[in-house]
């Protein structure tokens, strides 16, 4: 089994990917899964990586995880600069029940957080794409392979993960969040939304909670582009994953 968060697609085409080359199950951690392995069952966490940490949602899920009885336990983060201390985080989190993970990757992947990055030429977001498919290619044969250790490109320690989760906790308030005449009142955002943070009210959406993930996959599957974080996003653009669908 390997379980993923997605909001705009990356890592569920990296977990799609591991999971026809081995003849896994890919689950979203959406969906509230129940984990129950064989005892020579590998599993495996893809996650992206957001401000050096891990996504609230995938923290509090790997904290409520059973002690895995899995035999190969891996970690895949997928990050735009760097992965921070997000596996060390998910680590600590897994050596408290007894079982850290066996091996840790990363895979670099176009950075969806464009209130700083720019993802506005197809060009650099398709070589972007490009070089992960390579990167995903030799991360599954590294997995078939069950090899173990890290192997991640930007590792840091758990130090980093906490003082990014501090940055995270104040970039995750919705008030950042506003929405333009340009909505149509489709819905979408809100039925997309993983914390179902919005309402739609007179059909425009209303940000009900005082903070969500912010994985902006509200911005980023807007038909209008109407959503925007703060003065940047509006001229950095939107982004999906061209080979699946969130």
């Amino acid at each position: 089994m390997i379980l993923y968060f997605s909001a705009t697609g990356n890592c569920k085409y990296v977990t799609e990917r591991i999971a026809t080359a081995t003849n896994d199950k890919a689950v979203s951690i959406e969906t509230n899964p129940t984990v129950s392995l064989s005892a020579d069952e590998p599993l495996g966490i893809v996650t992206p990586t957001y401000y050096w940490t891990l996504p609230i949602n995938v923290m509090e899920f790997l904290a409520a995880l059973p002690c895995p009885t899995s035999s190969y336990l891996y970690y895949v983060g997928t990050f735009g600069t760097s992965t921070g201390g997000a596996s060390a985080v998910a680590n600590s989190i897994m050596k408290k029940k007894g079982h850290p993970f066996d091996a840790l990757f990363d895979i670099r992947m176009p950075d969806t957080w464009t209130p700083k990055f720019d993802l506005s030429d197809p060009a650099k977001v398709e070589e972007t794409n490009r070089r992960a498919d390579q990167e995903i290619d030799e991360l599954i044969e590294q997995i078939k392979q069950r090899v173990r250790g890290i192997h991640m490109d930007f590792h840091l320690p758990k130090i980093a993960g906490l003082i990014g989760g501090r940055s995270y906790e104040k970039k995750r308030r919705t008030k950042y969040l506003t929405v333009s005449e340009a909505c149509i009142g489709c819905g979408l955002c809100a039925k997309k939304c993983p914390t179902q943070a919005i309402e739609m009210k007179q059909q425009k959406p209303v940000w009900a909670k005082e903070k969500c993930l912010m994985c902006l996959r509200c911005l980023h599957h807007c038909p209008k582009f109407a959503i925007q974080y703060g003065k940047n996003t509006a001229k950095h653009g939107q982004y999906r994953n061209p080979h699946v669908t969130v």
